[in-house]
């Protein structure tokens, strides 16, 4: 079995003169992922492998998330999940090797969002429902693959384990 789990960026500002792929997160945003971070860690949720996006927000998300949950695994910085597509982000995942069992992606949205919709075939209806109205700041979708190899992992193939938010844990 595979676990995929996307972690949306926490929420962060939007100073005038800052270029989008440098802003940081806010004092709301620190304390998100710092939560999120404590949250994965309770439930036993340590990713094998942690794919980063190279903008400062995600690349603080999980620094924060991380420290807090004392969560220590593989990270990767990945340029290619900034401003992404759902279609590119799938491709990303899918060249991943099969010795790493459960990967946290951590992006933005639409990409994340449409990613999450693309792969969902089954699963918790109300954590879908959720998900489904919107893919909140530093949410964490949980979905879980039949087999071992991510080349192989498709749309509608995945079950949607859990849906978390900053707000729910």
């Amino acid at each position: 079995m595979l676990r995929l789990m996307l972690f949306r960026h926490a929420h962060a500002d939007r100073p005038m003169d800052i270029v989008d792929h440098e802003r940081s997160l806010s004092a709301k945003g620190v304390e998100q992922a710092r939560r999120m971070g404590a949250y994965i860690a309770a439930q036993a949720l340590v990713p094998a492998l942690a794919i980063v996006s190279s903008a400062r927000r995600t690349q603080q998300t999980w620094h924060e998330a991380a420290a807090a949950g004392g969560i220590q695994c593989r990270k990767v910085n990945e340029p290619r999940v900034y401003e992404s597509s759902a279609g590119e982000l799938l491709e990303v995942l899918r060249e991943q090797s099969s010795e790493h069992a459960s990967i946290m992606l951590v992006g933005h949205n639409p990409g994340m969002e449409r990613l999450a919709g693309w792969l969902i075939g089954s699963g918790d209806v109300a954590a879908a429902a959720r998900l489904q109205r919107e893919f909140v700041v530093a949410g964490l979708a949980v979905i879980d693959f039949q087999g071992d190899d991510w080349a192989q992992i498709d749309v509608q193939s995945g079950h949607l384990e859990r849906f978390e938010t900053p707000d729910t844990v």
